[in-house]
Formats: C-alpha cells, structure tokens, sequence
C-alpha cells in the first residue's frame, strides 16, 4: 500500500478551516511569523510552501528575512519582538543556520510557547515531562498522523526509527515510545548487522538519515510499514527519498513516497500548530467555546 500523504492533508485542512472561521468570528487571526536566515534553496522552498498554504486556509503570515551575515544579537532582537506581539501566536525558524550563528543561543531565544516546530529545549522537554509549553516537531507529529490517517496500529508494534536528529529522529521515537511502541533508535554508529536485524524484526520503520537510499530492498519485510521522511536532492534535481523506493514498495506492507508523503503533513501539522495556538489566546477571551 502507497501511503499517500495529500489524503491526509485534505483531512487535516478540512478540519482546520472551521476552526478558523470560529476564530475569526472573536477578532482572533491565526498570525505565524516564518524567519528565514540566509538563501538556501530548501528553505526557500518551503517558505513558498507555506505562504501558499496558508493563504489558501486563511491563516496570515509575518516575514523575517536575514542575510546569512547577519549579526546574532540582530537575530535574536526579532525573536524576542515575536515574543511580545500578541498578535503572532507562533513562529517558525528555518533550521539549520549558518556556522557564524549560536544555534542554540538563537532557537532558545524563542519563547516556547510560540515554538511551533519544538525547536527549543523547552519544547523538547515537554514532550519528555508531557507537560507541553509548545508543540512538537511538525514533521515527528506527521508521521504519527499518517499511520492514525490509516489506522495503522501503534501501539505494542516494534518501531525503529533510524536517525537521531532532535528535530525529526528523536521526537519521532519518542511520540512512538508515548503512544506504547517498543521504539529502536539506530544511527550512524550503529553496527550494519544490528540495522539489519532491528529492521527485519521491525512493524514501523521511520527513515530520517538524510542519505538517499540508503533503506535497500534487503533490508525490507514484508509486515514493515515505511515512514520515509528523506528528502534528498539528487543531481539531476529530482527528489528521492531514504528509501530504495523501486525496489521495495513491492516487499514492505505499506510506504510512503517521496515526494508525495510525509512532507505535505509535515506543513499541515505546522498549519493545526498554529491554529490551535491562536485556539489558546482566544480561549481567554469571553464567549469563546473551544
């Protein structure tokens, strides 16, 4: 079965479109604010992607643009002005910066509570305690919405996620771990032979290593479902994913392509964070219902 991800989309945006006509009918205007350092084609890319999709939905959007240059205490000024704007209710910042940037400086500057992609440690931390000061990594959340979308069963299967990024491989095992999987992480460092055996043992098998097919055919079984969250441009400027996808979409019980999967999710689970932040604002107001 080919997971297709615009289905979910669908879903997803259709539910949300109520949500922000109710908003709006109390004066609440689901604001995100998309700061973007430098011209790297993939952000580029997805800012596009998110500006037409929130168009589409009604939702508005604020615009930070940078040079990679820029001077970190510049940066780090306009995370803290979107902290005070009560009418940005969350932010999304392109990650990763550039080299001459603190990283971590920078993405804590942000308050939590606006961190609509758990790029924060505050936010990353909620997901360990559950008590959440912001939301997740859109792209670990999408691949959980896919596998609900088609009522793939989480819990008590044998996941293993496959990279160790904070921004997709371990929020990934850790919505696994909280929805009851039995959750393996492997890495670079782990040996080939025990990939190989985790994999073949494994239900759920998230793809987040950045490294184009790098999932081959003998690697695949036949009650494996695929998450592949990879996206990689190849030199002919088309996009594969981690997976071998020719090779295994015969041999595995389900899979995502690439494109055409995960990476729509990802930007409506970004849409369904930032509405229900504005959710969280209007809440206080009088004669609001959720």
């Amino acid at each position: 079965m080919i997971l297709n991800g615009d289905v979910v989309v669908e879903e997803i945006n259709k539910e949300l479109t109520g949500k922000i006509e109710e908003l709006k009918k109390h004066d609440v205007f689901p604001t995100i604010a998309l700061v973007r350092v430098g011209e790297r084609f993939s952000d580029i890319a997805y800012e596009a992607m998110i500006i037409r999709t929130c168009k589409t939905l009604g939702i508005e959007t604020r615009m930070f643009r940078f040079a990679s240059d820029v001077r970190q205490v510049k940066l780090i000024d306009c995370l803290e002005a979107i902290n005070e704007d009560d009418d940005i209710h969350g932010a999304l910042v392109f990650m990763p910066l550039p080299k001459n940037l603190d990283e971590d400086a920078v993405r804590n500057a942000l308050d939590p509570k606006k961190d609509l992609d758990g790029i924060t440690d505050g936010a990353l931390a909620g997901m360990i305690s559950k008590d959440y000061k912001g939301y997740p990594p859109c792209t670990a959340v999408g691949c959980i919405d896919m596998l609900d979308h088609y009522g793939i069963g989480i819990e008590g299967k044998k996941a293993v996620v496959i990279g160790r990024s904070k921004v997709i491989g371990e929020p990934a095992a850790l919505l696994l771990t909280s929805r009851n999987a039995t959750v393996t992480v492997c890495h670079s460092r782990t040996p080939e032979e025990c990939l190989r055996k985790y994999c073949a043992d494994a239900d759920i098998i998230v793809l987040a290593t950045g490294h184009p097919g790098i999932f081959t055919a003998d690697m695949a079984s036949p009650q494996q479902v695929i998450l592949d969250v990879g996206i990689n441009i190849m030199p002919d400027g088309g996009i594969m994913g981690d997976a071998a996808f020719d090779e295994i979409n015969e041999k595995v019980a389900a899979i995502t392509p690439v494109p055409g999967g995960v990476g729509g999710v990802t930007t409506a689970v970004l849409m369904k964070h930032i509405v229900g932040a504005a959710e969280a604002i209007a809440s206080t107001k009088p004669g609001f219902n959720l």
